[in-house]
């Protein structure tokens, strides 16, 4: 049996679990595509399949990882649109394809999704093996860190921002919790939509970092009233979609920065997912709160037309080799970063 380096869990707790080791070679099955993969980035998700991984049905051992990105190995060979060597970065969900969800258009709602790195074998690896419909050719000019960085979390902020809140050039967006993967992401795509954003974060430096990369203004919560800061810079209108991942500890605040008949987009919850509903104020002032996660393979190929145009490149802001997956990991769960923390498959 072949084998290949790998990053996988053996079991849930702390990096104890997390090793870096020898794993089988995935064998490329007809209408699969082996991709040599070259760089992956980390994700929530993976600090919470490491941890416990409750509700994701799976099974240990398994290679972690949700996007990356590389070079195809092996395709069939009458296989029309995609040929070895070719730089492609991978869509993470596999899905069925016959459910009402896929078969409506919106796939990423499909009731049997397999996701990378949660319900099986995902990018922390030197190979994988996918169906050839979820490899997407990457812009010549990106590196392989950058493209994987697509995957997940600009996807996602390009679903959250455009097909669920249908943003205007003219509106203006609130970002909470910049610096990390899907905030910063979705303030790129906003900026580079024509609208106008705000952007908070406890930490100053990450502020100036934002406003460096276009932000139009920042909010620093460890020492403003980000509500009263939010009116101040909107003349007492509020915003019109709040882009928040952060869940209950912004909540209240959120709501509250949004003007009549304005949008909130969730796709997290990483302080807590039982905020208070404030039901009053929803249906007085007519507010959406709208759910979302991922997007769909269409969504991706939008988005990386944008990328070829050159309106968006996703931030990097470390890369380790995949060995030092422990260092990796504990900069990305300190949440010291500005950007994407990478890691590389080189060798």
């Amino acid at each position: 049996m072949d084998m290949m380096k790998a990053v996988y869990l053996s079991g849930h707790g702390g990096n104890e679990v997390v090793h870096y080791g020898e794993r089988p070679k995935p064998q490329r099955q007809p209408g699969e595509v082996l991709v040599r993969l070259r760089a992956a980035t980390l994700n929530r998700v993976d600090l919470y399949m490491r941890d416990s991984g409750a509700g994701i049905r799976h099974s240990l051992p398994l290679i972690m990882g949700v996007d990356g990105a590389g070079e195809i190995a092996e395709v069939d060979a009458d296989e029309q649109l995609l040929k070895p060597g070719q730089r492609v970065l991978l869509y993470s969900g596999k899905t069925c394809g016959r459910c009402e969800f896929c078969q409506h258009g919106e796939p990423v709602l499909c009731t049997s999704m397999q996701t990378l790195g949660e319900h099986c074998d995902g990018t922390l690896a030197e190979y994988i093996a996918v169906p050839a419909n979820m490899v997407f050719p990457i812009p010549d000019d990106f590196s392989f860190a950058e493209a994987a960085a697509l995957g997940v979390n600009h996807l996602t902020a390009w679903r959250m921002l455009f097909t669920k809140a249908q943003l205007k050039p003219w509106e203006t967006v609130l970002v909470f919790g910049i610096g990390g993967g899907v905030s910063l992401a979705g303030m790129q795509l906003a900026k580079a939509a024509g609208a106008r954003v705000i952007v908070t974060s406890r930490e100053q430096d990450k502020i100036d970092q934002a406003l460096a990369l276009g932000a139009d203004a920042g909010i620093c919560s460890a020492t403003e009233d980000v509500q009263k800061r939010v009116m101040a810079l909107t003349g007492g209108r509020g915003v019109d979609v709040v882009l928040e991942n952060v869940g209950e500890a912004v909540w209240s605040t959120a709501l509250k920065c949004l003007v009549r008949g304005g949008r909130i987009v969730t796709c997290g919850a990483t302080t807590g997912d039982q905020p208070g509903a404030d039901l009053r104020r929803l249906f007085i002032r007519q507010l959406q709160v709208i759910g979302s996660t991922l997007g769909n393979p269409g969504e991706l190929q939008d988005l990386l037309a944008w990328c070829a145009q050159g309106k968006v490149r996703p931030v990097v802001a470390r890369t380790f080799p995949l060995a030092q997956i422990h260092e990796a990991l504990a900069l990305f769960e300190d949440n010291r970063q500005f950007g994407k923390v990478a890691l590389t498959m080189e060798g």
